[in-house]
């Protein structure tokens, strides 16, 4: 009896499907993927055990009381908003963005208003940015010594 021969094929896989797989997907990514710019804010972070530092005559001073109210350069504002302190802001910087702002906050405010004011700062368009402190053997406020150590961006 005489069998018909079989054609032995080599088995091969079709790479064709995968590689339009792979460049589906990487067009998938490609699309979806979104780029934010992150805003960033250089701070000067406190130092307690700092001298106490000149009185720097073209700075705006923001205060942050106990109960959250802000004031620009002692000029207490009427409300607690964002925009009303950014507004202040502009207004007592005259338009000159590269004057530094000293954020001096009371010891039993919130956190949230002090971060409100950080950000009204940042939103405004100020860089220079520095925060008041009083050394551990104070125990009056008002010697308040800014930051000048020169921090790392946010």
């Amino acid at each position: 009896m005489k069998f018909p021969r079989r054609i032995v094929e080599d088995p091969t896989i079709n790479l064709t499907p995968l590689i339009d797989v792979v460049f589906l997907l990487l067009i998938f990514f490609m699309v979806t993927t979104t780029f934010t710019r992150e805003t960033r804010i250089v701070v000067n972070l406190p130092e307690a055990d700092a001298e106490q530092a000149e009185s720097v005559p073209n700075q705006i001073e923001v205060l942050v009381s106990q109960s959250g109210r802000y004031s620009v350069n002692g000029t207490m504002l009427p409300g607690t908003e964002l925009m009303t302190l950014g507004r202040a802001l502009i207004t007592a910087a005259a338009g000159d963005r590269n004057i530094p702002v000293l954020l001096i906050a009371d010891a039993d405010a919130t956190h949230q208003s002090v971060v409100t004011a950080m950000d009204a700062i940042g939103q405004s368009g100020f860089s220079r940015l520095s925060i008041a402190t009083r050394r551990a053997d104070d125990t009056d406020t008002s010697t308040a010594v800014p930051a000048n150590d020169g921090g790392e961006p946010l």
